[in-house]
């Protein structure tokens, strides 16, 4: 049978979302790993990441289901929420591309502001101290605070935050690709015939 036909239809649109399952459970693992190990004791970036693992998880099931099924509603919910994704994914990871340097250094400074958590975390990961100017006369979870040696923190994050951005941005392109091949294969499979069963019977 040609690639195309109902079979090859059904088999790449379950390959696709046995992948999804699997990314939604790494990045649910990751997650899970990192907050076990204490590499992140923020709650809300752990929950970030574990709520999108979650969503992938459910749209892939939603996928897998209506393409073993053939079921119509199912496969429409999964087409109309993929097409959602990739609006949202693809704008950010243009966002991403495309970002300058002035706007990077306001979003990193607005995000050390938001989290004391993640701030202790990027210190002692990082080995820095404060954001703009080391202060110490404060406290500071780096070694090097002891010995008043410690660089502001923002020199080092802006060192990693273009290459960072870049590759974030690669990477959600590509997958909003996939989701955009995702609609498509739902779409071909929603309207072919199973020629299997009855001619005639459109399941």
């Amino acid at each position: 049978m040609a690639c195309g036909g109902f079979v090859c239809s059904k088999t790449c649109l379950c390959i696709l979302n046995l992948i999804y399952v699997l990314v939604s459970l790494l990045l649910i693992g990751v997650a899970a790993w990192g907050k076990w190990f204490g590499l992140v004791s923020s709650f809300s970036v752990m929950g970030a990441v574990i709520a999108v693992g979650l969503f992938l998880f459910i749209v892939a099931i939603i996928g897998l289901c209506g393409a073993v099924k053939h079921h119509q509603v199912l496969l429409f919910f999964y087409m109309f929420i993929l097409f959602l994704v990739f609006i949202v994914q693809f704008s950010v990871s243009c966002a991403c591309l495309a970002i300058n340097k002035e706007q990077q250094n306001l979003l990193l400074e607005i995000g050390w502001n938001k989290s004391e958590s993640m701030q202790s975390d990027l210190e002692r990961s990082l080995n820095c101290c404060d954001f703009l100017q080391v202060d110490y006369s404060g406290s500071c979870e780096a070694t090097c605070f002891k010995e008043k040696t410690c660089k502001p923190c923002s020199v080092i994050i802006q060192a990693y935050a273009d290459d960072a951005l870049q590759f974030v941005g690669g990477i959600s392109l590509f997958f909003s690709f996939t989701e955009i091949l995702g609609f498509w294969l739902a779409y071909r499979y929603r309207n072919q015939k199973d020629h299997r069963q009855n001619p005639g019977a459109f399941v």
